[in-house]
């Protein structure tokens, strides 16, 4: 009698919970290493935000005769000689303009003092001493507290895109990211598919086509309600006669990017410029005040319907949360990285409430399962 002799190893299988702890590890080990290599990974966060931005304009290119390493290159060469036209255009003037917001800052205090003098006066008159002192000192304490918040928030975001400033990373590192990426992304694409765990392949790729759509829907709907945004108020604000008209015109635009908080802080900031450079000259503030009323009520009922829609699934607070909470943590890149994460974190978790509500937890043992809502 023969006995046969195979040098297969048995195969090990993980358990359910052996993945969710794997997972886990993995995302746990992911934070930390962003967290540790913040200050470095500026310039491939956005070499591959580009990358991606520009794959389907490649795929084009590739599908009417071009080969992708031609495809990248003109796509990019493109892109970097207009980015640097731009701004060479605009670094002068915006220079300028710079200097002129600075230099107002100290009219907005005075003036600032001056409107909220009268009124603690009257206050005075009709309230005793004590009530008073009390709501300058909750006045003080807060609005110091809101500083300090505010101070912290920026300091961070600012440390932790120091890398972006550097010149060396701007110039090389970046566009050379964004190359070998843009050129390879259908092979690396093709490489993660490969890796990914046979039995549950369909159901990982169905989620990334999700996340996909949700990115995809939302960044270049997002950007493009931006831009339109930044040309309406640098137009609009310059017509009405603000000197700082094209900075605030595109830091409103770019801030519209974060829901209802972008177009307060775009509207604060115009008007407390109109008010230091026009003083008494209401008809003038009031113009710069429907200048935003104009722009956000474009963006409400005309951009964002048209240019973004109701299809990419990301609430406005969940948005609002991710952008905090990653500049909080991760500076600048966690910044650039909230709205991926997001779009990830939104898709899996409602692929998981889908899961649950077609499980015996939420049926019960033996019941009838309906189909999950996501595949309706």
């Amino acid at each position: 009698m023969k006995i046969q002799v195979t040098n297969e190893a048995p195969k090990t299988s993980l358990s359910r919970e052996q993945r969710i702890l794997s997972w886990i590890a993995v995302l746990l080990v992911a934070g930390f290493l962003i967290d540790q290599l913040r200050d470095v990974l500026m310039p491939f966060v956005v070499g591959m935000a580009i990358a991606y931005f520009f794959d389907p304009v490649a795929d084009k290119l590739e599908e009417i005769g071009l080969s992708r390493t031609l495809a990248t290159s003109t796509i990019l060469i493109g892109f970097f000689v207009a980015l640097v036209g731009l701004a060479l255009l605009l670094i002068p003037a915006l220079q300028k303009q710079i200097t002129s917001a600075i230099q107002l800052i100290p009219l907005i205090v005075d003036r600032f003092r001056d409107a909220i003098d009268p009124l603690l006066a009257q206050m005075s008159t009709e309230v005793d001493q004590d009530t008073v002192t009390s709501i300058k000192e909750a006045v003080q304490k807060y609005a110091g507290t809101a500083l300090k918040l505010a101070t912290s928030f920026i300091s961070n975001v600012w440390s932790g895109g120091l890398a972006v400033l550097n010149l060396l990373s701007l110039l090389l590192i970046t566009p050379l990211v964004a190359f070998y990426l843009l050129r390879d992304w259908d092979r690396i694409v093709e490489k993660i598919d490969g890796l990914l765990p046979r039995d549950g392949a369909p159901a990982i790729r169905k989620q990334f086509q999700k996340i996909d759509q949700t990115l995809a829907g939302f960044v270049r709907g997002q950007a493009s309600v931006c831009l339109v945004l930044m040309v309406i108020y640098a137009v609009g604000l310059s017509v009405v006669g603000m000197n700082a008209s094209l900075l605030v015109g595109i830091a409103a635009g770019a801030l519209a990017v974060i829901p209802y908080i972008g177009a307060a802080i775009g509207l604060v900031i115009g008007v407390a410029l109109a008010l230091a450079q026009f003083h008494q000259d209401w008809v003038s503030i009031l113009l710069v005040a429907a200048v935003f009323v104009t722009g956000q009520t474009l963006e409400s009922y005309v951009l964002t319907p048209r240019l973004v829609g109701g299809r990419v699934g990301l609430s406005p607070i969940w948005i609002i949360f991710a952008m905090l909470a990653g500049g909080s943590l991760f500076g600048l890149t966690g910044v650039l990285i909230a709205l991926p994460v997001a779009a990830i974190a939104g898709v899996l978790v409602r692929f998981g409430i889908d899961q649950y509500m077609d499980s015996d937890l939420y049926h019960g043992e033996g019941a009838e399962r309906s189909k999950p809502s996501s595949e309706k």
